[in-house]
Parts: structure tokens; sequence; C-alpha cells
């Protein structure tokens, strides 16, 4: 069981020299995901070497530009090189009209299939699973409609101990599915024989939690609780906590404080405001509160395997 993040751009507003707007590319048990797609976003897939084709699912966060420009480019281009494969576009009501009226006005029809899941669920809801991975939306706290993503992997089946079976006969083959899910097995005189005696654990699972754009707001923690991974905003430094309440964004000691009381296990910092010009202040001040906490980067990978 493994996750792997990549950050392709983490500044906030608008695209710079040295700093890119909202996206990140996530794999899990290798499902790829593109969450956000600020404006040069293809441009990061191809200098991280990150394969187009592996991008099924786009999970966009709220209509503000720099976190969905990067979208029609994308779509475009993927048009351009002949993609048969289908995409789906989760995100909020409103971008399926924005996306189609831009390929319509631009000529720009694709013949690959592309889907849209528009959201405008007030409450976390369930937005996509399969055998691998679930998806649930986080309700943030800004200024138009957003969400957040967690990203949770299914978990797997427990493992045999054939060595503790073998004592058994009478377990078969056909028994080994039942024991599997976690079922205690039932022998022939009426005995129970419990499934931890028979099985191990299965790996932890690992989950990944994306806040993008959002005010302070303690009612996320339930829904982030233990992850092992949290991407929470930062736009600004305590020195400016009054611009943070105006435009319903967070400081990194307050990133860090929903860290600590959602108790995950590593931070990371970003869609940092132009007006700083050393990042390192934000981690820094979030340090202060919760001291796992990094720093996004532009091409920065976060790697987690759990083989307990």
């Amino acid at each position: 069981m493994s996750l792997r993040l990549t950050i392709l751009g983490c500044h906030s507003a608008t695209p710079r020299s040295h700093g890119h707007t909202s996206s990140q590319y996530l794999e899990v048990n290798n499902e790829g995901f593109l969450i956000d797609c600020g404006e040069g976003s293809q441009a990061q897939l191809r200098k991280y070497k990150i394969k187009f084709s592996r991008i099924k699912r786009i999970f966009i966060s709220h209509l503000h530009g720099d976190h969905f420009f990067g979208l029609i480019g994308l779509i475009a281009t993927f048009g351009l090189l002949n993609r048969k494969s289908e995409l789906h576009i989760h995100g909020p009501k409103g971008i399926k009209k924005i996306i189609l009226m831009q390929l319509k006005l631009t000529g720009s029809w694709v013949a690959y299939p592309l889907h849209f899941h528009e959201l405008e669920a007030m409450e976390s809801e369930l937005i996509f699973e399969n055998d691998k991975v679930e998806v649930h939306t986080i309700p943030l706290s800004h200024r138009i409609y957003t969400n957040g993503f967690l990203f949770r992997e299914k978990p797997l089946p427990r493992n045999l101990n054939m060595s503790a079976i073998s004592k058994y006969p009478e377990i078969e083959i056909c028994d080994y599915q039942n024991l599997k899910k976690g079922r205690d097995y039932k022998m022939d005189d009426g005995s129970i024989v419990p499934n931890a005696d028979l099985t191990f654990d299965p790996p932890k699972i690992l989950q990944y939690a994306y806040c993008s754009d959002t005010a302070y707001d303690e009612k996320i923690i339930p829904h982030i609780k233990g992850v092992d991974l949290l991407y929470h905003e930062s736009t600004f430094l305590e020195d400016n906590k009054d611009l943070a309440e105006i435009t319903k964004h967070a400081t990194a000691l307050e990133a860090a404080t929903i860290a600590s009381k959602a108790d995950v296990k590593q931070l990371i910092l970003g869609h940092y405001s132009s007006r700083y010009k050393d990042t390192t202040l934000f981690q820094e001040e979030a340090k202060i509160i919760f001291p796992n906490s990094v720093l996004a980067e532009a091409g920065k990978e976060f790697i987690l395997n759990n083989q307990n």
C-alpha cells in the first residue's frame, strides 16, 4: 500500500517566475489523481515527468482562477494528443458550463469521453470509490463554495496465518476467503476459533487530506482526524491575521492548530501570499504549535508506504 504526492504548484493568486498556483498530483496504489489545476499545471506535469495518461480524474476545490484556470488548457491538450480514455472532472456546480462554453467558443471539442460530476452539497459526501481508494469531500469555509478532499485507501483483506491454520485440519481452502474477511471459524463441534488466532492484521490504510482555501474552521477536524498527511492552506502569517479573516484564508499558526487538534501525522503548508519573500517563516510559525510541519514546494514529493 502506498501514497505518492507531487506538488506542482503551491502559491496563491497569480503565477510568478518563482511560484506556481495550486495543483497537485496524487497516486494512491497506482491510481492517479490531479487535485486542482491552476494556470500552467500542464507545464508542471511535463516538467516533473508525470504521464498525462495516468490522470483519469481531476478534483477541483473551487472556482477561483488560481485553482482551475489551467483546466481548459489541459483538457484541450489531451484532445490534441488523441486521448481515447475517459476523463472525469469533480468540481463545484458551474464547472461544466464554464468548460463546455470554452470548448465551444474555441472550436476545441474533444473526441474522448468527458464526464462532469458537479458538487453542491454543504456536508461531506463520498464522491468516488473503486477497489483501491475512496474520496470524500471536506466542506471548507471560503468566500465561495469550496471543498477539500479526503483520499482514503480501501482496506486490504486480512493475511492468513498458515502456521496457525495448519493446526485445524478441518479448515479447508474454501474457508480462506471468509477468514480474510475477518470472520471467525466455527468448528464441527460448534466451538469457535477467533479470527485473530488464524490471521494477521492487514497493513494500516493511508489517508491524505487536501484542504485548499479556507478560513480557520474546526468543523473540518472530524473529517481529517488522524490522517497520515494533511495539506492545509497557510496564505498568511499571524502578522496579517486581519487579512486572513477578511479574505477567509488561514495563517500558518492556524493551520498548525488544526493539524494538532486533528492529531494528524504530518502537515504540509502552502498557498503562500506573494507578499512574503521568505517561505521558511511559515514553517517556523507553524512549528510553534505542530513540530512536524513542512513546506510545499514545486516538485517536492511526499511518499508514504505502510507495510506494518
